[in-house]
């Protein structure tokens, strides 16, 4: 906490002092808490904040759903902290940057610790964007995004990751052409000794993303184009060096539209092993060789679909509604799954909620109804037989913007 406080203190004193040679740091953020009810036992993130899906069954010997246990917790570490930067012109380019940071803590063990959100240096021209350093993944658009009140922000169904990245956007009046080139830092992939960027590390080839996007007054729309390459193993199993990769790709398309009060948004994303966007799907041991142990694989599929609706300023009615689909390989599989869940065949979520506001103060409340259809696994790791879990979530925030 100390620590919190000489940052503030600093960035305090480098506001005063910065607005005299030119430079300007605006802080800004919120506090917020949120209530937390389940009506099951859930698959989560720091200590049930952040929630994913509802956990599978589990019969004990009387044929008892154990996980059939209703769940409550109120939590302030989604509180936030913001500082824009403006500085003077280098390169002929207008310089700014922000640091972001919130109680979300790192890990399980670090919950209430303060942690890195956003940390970017951006060089603007006439027309050009040049942005260095760790912000929101090109696949999660930051204009057109699911307006929920529970943490998640719409994940499994929307993609959702923060990565240090060098991104490039072109504007040609209302067309962006964006490029951007990323590596992984706290969203990472999963493979044989667990999730780490040290898969993407090792294929040398940084995530890469193209994606075009217009933008109106009214009309936000665009498509783009993700291809990830991981490195699994530097040595197998027999002690053989090996340096074999999985290469997949993921494609999306979104648009909001916006009149008066009333906003409406919607996107669609396909591709394979996106356990790093916190979404179903992965990767797999297509084939093994019984002499050196070099792995082949192949990548896991998924599609999710959703749609946002609000309108109103003060009192403001909204819905949230998505789906996803597990698809599996178009290989036959031999060998071990790399995924986030390999056993849910598809998921729907419908979030209706309500914002308050007065001024600066917010009170908002949600339920949020989620069905996963949990199954067996065949060996193109498709999921059959399949029996639908859901949990009813109620959340109720208060929020102080500054």
């Amino acid at each position: 906490m100390k620590k919190i406080f000489f940052l503030l203190a600093i960035l305090y004193m480098s506001t005063a002092y910065t607005q005299q040679i030119g430079e300007v740091i605006k802080l800004s953020g919120f506090v917020k808490s949120d209530f937390i009810f389940d009506s099951r036992q859930v698959v989560s993130i720091r200590e049930g904040h952040f929630l994913l899906y509802p956990t599978n069954e589990s019969l004990d010997l009387n044929g008892q759903d154990i996980n059939d246990k209703s769940n409550f917790n109120a939590l302030s570490i989604q509180t936030r902290l913001n500082a824009k930067i403006t500085g003077p012109e280098a390169l002929g380019a207008k310089t700014g940057g922000m640091i972001e940071g919130e109680f979300f803590g790192t890990s399980e063990a670090d919950v209430n610790g303060f942690r890195l959100r956003h940390a970017y240096i951006t060089l603007a021209w006439n027309s050009t964007i040049l942005l260095v350093g760790q912000t929101w993944h090109p696949m999660f658009v930051a204009e057109v995004f699911p307006q929920v009140v529970s943490f998640n922000t719409g994940v499994p169904f929307q993609p959702f990751a923060r990565n240090p990245q060098i991104r490039l956007t072109q504007s040609f009046d209302n067309i962006n052409l964006i490029i951007a080139l990323c590596s992984q830092r706290d969203f990472t992939s999963n493979g044989p000794t667990g999730f780490s960027s040290v898969y993407l590390r090792n294929s040398v080839i940084p995530n890469s993303h193209i994606q075009l996007q217009y933008k109106s007054e009214s009309l936000i729309a665009g498509a783009g184009f993700d291809y990830k390459a991981l490195t699994p193993r530097l040595e197998t199993t027999k002690k053989i060096k090996t340096d074999e990769t999985i290469a997949s790709s993921s494609v999306l398309s979104y648009l909001k539209f916006k009149s008066g009060t009333f906003n409406w948004s919607v996107e669609y994303v396909y591709g394979g092993n996106n356990t790093d966007l916190m979404m179903l799907g992965g990767y797999a041991i297509k084939s093994a060789n019984s002499i050196t142990g070099i792995e082949e694989y192949a990548a896991l599929r998924a599609y999710s679909l959703w749609t946002d609706l609000s309108i109103g300023t003060d009192v403001q009615p909204g819905i949230f509604i998505g789906y996803t689909k597990n698809l599996g390989s178009e290989n036959e599989l031999s060998g071990a799954l790399f995924t986030r869940v390999s056993n849910i065949e598809k998921m729907f979520r419908v979030s209706p909620r309500l914002l308050l506001n007065y001024g600066k103060f917010r009170i908002a409340a949600e339920v949020e109804v989620t069905t996963a259809s949990y199954g067996s696994i065949d060996r193109y790791a498709k999921v059959n037989n399949t029996k639908n879990v859901t949990n009813i979530r109620g959340i109720m925030s208060m929020y102080l913007f500054f």
